[in-house]
């Protein structure tokens, strides 16, 4: 029987451990949601998986009917984000985009109930109050007029 060598390279970076790779760490940990009025609207749980190469994404809404998860992580090659989104109502987000200017910005099409597409942009900022603001907005004519899907923040739990 021959024996499988694995190579190993000494002084090689960790896999996932670039700069870029924690461009969304701001992200991880137990939050709740409230919409721009101050109505809870959920719960949401984040933390690294895949040895720190990707996240997940547990949300449950505030009566606890609606569930998702998404899973994230950061593509070196295309050095963008990636954000794959599936839900227990049949729903389903993919978004790509990069953290700039102080802000991750996720976008991707999709199709509507009725067919027609829809392109879906959602910004995600760390204020300076420690709350994570979320701003969707979805256009249905390839971008030229937007509407707010949800503009709300998230409050770390515990603090």
């Amino acid at each position: 029987m021959l024996a499988t060598v694995i190579p190993v390279c000494y002084g090689a970076p960790a896999p996932c451990s670039g700069e870029e790779f924690g461009e969304f760490d701001f992200w991880l940990g137990k939050w709740t949601a409230y919409s721009s009025e101050g109505v809870k609207q959920g719960s949401n749980h984040l933390h690294k998986i895949m040895g720190n190469c990707g996240m997940q994404e547990n949300w449950t809404s505030a009566n606890g009917q609606f569930k998702g998860t998404s899973y994230n992580f950061y593509m070196p090659r295309k050095k963008v984000w990636h954000q794959t989104w599936v839900d227990n109502g049949g729903g389903r987000l993919l978004l790509e985009g990069r953290f700039e200017d102080g802000a991750m910005r996720l976008r991707g099409g999709r199709k509507n109930a009725e067919g027609g597409n829809v392109i879906d942009q959602i910004t995600r900022t760390l204020l300076e109050d420690g709350r994570d603001r979320q701003y969707w907005q979805a256009s249905k004519d390839e971008g030229v007029t937007w509407s707010d899907v949800f503009d709300g923040y998230y409050k770390k739990d515990g603090t």
